[in-house]
């Protein structure tokens, strides 16, 4: 899918990068939430492009796009804001975390007539977003399955639907004791030297397309997991054949967790899965799980164990490529003249004279 020409401005608003003085104008109660994740943002953008200059790290902060209106010669207001982030250390995959329009723009104008302009707006900041990335090979977006104009907005910009989850809200009881784990399998927690065991795990329980779109390392899964996590190892294979890592805070509360179990371990989803949620619930915390609506098993599980659920989420991707410019003429000349010159068989130099012809030495004449 080819990337959208990088425009900052368009008829009604200006796209710009977060700024300090952008900061009083997100006042809308749609961007409140945000803001403790924009101040973030904002004091370590520059450790941020400083630290990804020189290696390879994970993340410090977020991109955050601004769409912003002029409203007389001096005021301006907040439409919209992107919040995007990367994925990996090598920036080939990122996800669009937040997309939020400000709710006092649909006051101004009846739904009907703003509509329109709203979509707009919304596909503006999404292509600004990937148009500003350098080196982004591919994008991960999600969606509630309810919400049309979001899932349409996606699909206008080449996002394309991967899988769709139900999630569900698992809370520990207090006066119910940790399962038992199976004897032959050791329980290890997660950290920097057992980190390939788990990576592989995930790697061969995530569909190959998916796996490839978010090209993650090993150095990764640490960095997201923050190394707060836990796994069942096979001591005799040396293999993890089930696990449960740390992924994000929850905006409902609680945590997110990414529960994973070898397709050939599927016993494993019982009693020994449920030690693990109760391992990594810390302090009895609420944990939130994604599951495939088609996955029944597991979705009985789930509701067997008490968990609630909360809805279906759309996981969509999109790959990008980038034109590359063509060399000019002059330059692929010279590469080619460069490459003929190395193929040519190597000779010994001729001697040259030094002075004139005149002033060489001659041979005497041999008699006939």
């Amino acid at each position: 899918m080819p990337v959208p020409a990088q425009g900052r401005t368009s008829s009604n608003w200006t796209v710009e990068a977060l700024q300090g003085w952008h900061l009083p104008l997100l006042d809308d109660p749609a961007f409140l939430p945000l803001q403790p994740l924009l101040q973030r943002s904002l004091l370590l953008a520059l450790p941020e492009q400083l630290l990804t200059a020189v290696t390879s790290r994970r993340p410090l902060a977020a991109q955050v796009l601004v769409a912003l209106q002029r409203q007389g010669l001096t005021r301006q207001q907040a439409l919209g804001l992107i919040v995007s982030r990367r994925l990996n250390r090598s920036g080939t995959c990122w996800q669009v975390q937040h997309l939020r329009l400000a709710l006092a723009a649909s006051e101004a104008t009846a739904p009907d007539a703003l509509a329109p302009s709203r979509a707009a707006l919304a596909g503006d900041l999404l292509r600004q977003a990937i148009g500003r990335v350098k080196g982004a090979a591919s994008w991960i977006a999600t969606a509630s399955s309810l919400d049309t104009s979001r899932l349409a907005t996606l699909r206008e910009q080449g996002f394309q639907p991967q899988r769709t989850d139900r999630l569900w809200r698992w809370q520990p009881a207090a006066d119910r004791s940790v399962p038992p784990l199976p004897a032959d399998l050791q329980l290890r927690q997660l950290n920097r030297r057992n980190a390939p065991l788990l990576w592989h795990l995930e790697q061969a329980t995530c569909p190959a397309h998916l796996r490839q779109l978010q090209d993650r390392r090993i150095e990764d899964l640490l960095d997201q997991s923050r190394s707060h996590g836990w796994m069942l190892v096979d001591a005799v294979r040396n293999e993890a054949v089930a696990g449960v890592r740390w992924l994000d805070g929850h905006p409902g509360g609680g945590q997110a967790v990414e529960l994973s179990i070898h397709p050939g371990w599927a016993h494993l989803l019982g009693a020994a899965a449920e030690s693990l949620l109760f391992r990594i619930a810390k302090g009895g915390a609420s944990l939130w799980l994604r599951c495939e609506v088609s996955d029944g098993e597991r979705q009985g599980w789930l509701q067997a164990l008490g968990a609630e659920a909360h809805g279906e989420e759309v996981l969509m991707a999109r790959s990008v490529w980038r034109r590359q410019e063509g060399q000019p003429a002059k330059r692929a000349a010279r590469r080619l003249e460069a490459v003929l010159e190395q193929l040519q068989p190597r000779r010994r130099p001729m001697p040259t004279p030094s002075g004139p012809l005149g002033s060489l030495p001659t041979a005497p004449l041999l008699p006939r």
